[in-house]
């Protein structure tokens, strides 16, 4: 990676906060603000000598479209617990980083989240697992997502019909939680790709100790087996053994 300008820095450590503060880039004529530039083309212009760098990836067609790929070889963000109305990607709520390539997963993985609870345990996910999620508010009925109802986070299979929006557990002790969009606060933080169940005794989150999930156990929106089998390799290269 060559050397960035002063400037150049800048704009990169404004990119890197807005994500770390709000879990998402900031527009173009958000950093000319920020920053005191006359116009967002100006900011373009330093967004395509970053690129050019090799330290952001500028996505086409989003007025957010700026990804940071030295985050990236970090690996996926592991969010633990998420306070009220915070950003789900704010700085505090990482505990760590995983080392597990975003692109086994279809649409790619961009963050795991600890789950708490045992309201989805009949589909396989427990308490403490990690579950790899696609940020998307682009999800339909009969997916699992992570949503956020007012200030609580919360996994679970999706219903929406009109203005009533059912989140159904996959565990029967548990009732569906009902909410009147027209009376409260409801988002759709993302898509459940898959999940990794940790192993016994072992906190994903404790870094180098355990650095690696006991298995890999299912692809949650799998587009068909022969994705999944394409990418078996590559799991086994991660050190992570598939299970069936």
């Amino acid at each position: 990676m060559k050397a960035l300008t002063a400037r150049q820095q800048e704009v990169f450590d404004l990119i890197r906060d807005h994500i770390s503060q709000t879990g998402m880039p900031p527009t173009r004529a958000e950093i000319a603000q920020r920053l005191g530039f006359r116009s967002p083309n100006a900011a373009e212009e330093h967004l395509k000598a970053l690129a050019r760098k090799g330290v952001i990836e500028i996505v086409s067609g989003a007025s957010r479209g700026i990804r940071l790929l030295q985050e990236e070889e970090e690996g996926l963000p592991l969010v633990g617990r998420v306070a009220a109305g915070e950003p789900l990607l704010a700085q505090q709520h990482i505990e760590g980083h995983y080392q597990v390539d975003p692109s086994l997963f279809k649409p790619n993985a961009d963050f795991l989240l600890r789950v708490s609870g045992m309201s989805m345990k009949d589909i396989g996910i427990m308490d403490g697992d990690l579950l790899a999620v696609h940020k998307t508010q682009d999800v339909r009925n009969g997916q699992v997502v992570v949503a956020r109802i007012d200030d609580e986070v919360t996994v679970k299979r999706l219903k929406k019909q009109g203005n009533k929006v059912e989140l159904l557990p996959e565990n029967s002790e548990f009732k569906p939680i009902v909410v009147d969009l027209r009376q409260q606060s409801f988002t759709i933080e993302g898509l459940a790709l898959g999940l990794f169940a940790t192993a016994t005794g072992c906190n994903i989150s404790l870094r180098p100790r355990c650095r690696q999930a006991s298995r890999f156990v299912f692809h949650l929106s799998s587009s068909g087996l022969s994705a999944w089998h394409s990418s078996l390799h590559l799991i086994k290269h991660s050190g992570i053994s598939p299970y069936p």
